[in-house]
């Protein structure tokens, strides 16, 4: 009998683990437009931005100030198995992040709660 009881608790639980996995999408897609907005602290902290040394060494100009205002393209939406959304957002205009870098990483909805990324 506890064989039993032990066989049924496993097969509830599996199931309910494949319950949780199917999570709803989310409300981003690929094209869509947002506008970078200024961080609550001196550095981003939800859109991945490099590093200044990094921006250097590839020959670009490590000025943060300068990315308020600029509007950006969704290019890639991954969802990550702790349920948050990483997107990659490239400039509208086709220019690059910094003169060095084309597309950079973001926490999605974070980066909007935060008003680093704002709707257009």
């Amino acid at each position: 009998m506890f064989k039993y009881a032990i066989a049924l608790l496993f097969s509830v639980s599996v199931l309910n683990a494949q319950n949780s996995v199917n999570q709803e999408p989310a409300d981003v897609q690929v094209g869509d437009v947002f506008e970078i907005g200024k961080p609550e602290a001196n550095s981003y902290k939800h859109i991945d931005f490099p590093r200044a040394n990094f921006i250097i060494k590839r020959g670009g100009i490590a000025n943060y100030k300068r990315l308020e205002g600029n509007r950006v393209v969704v290019t890639s939406i991954k969802e990550k198995k702790d349920g948050t959304t990483q997107v990659k957002i490239k400039r509208k205009d086709g220019g690059r992040f910094f003169g060095s870098h084309t597309v950079v990483a973001a926490d999605f909805k974070d980066a909007l709660k935060s008003g680093e990324l704002q709707a257009m």
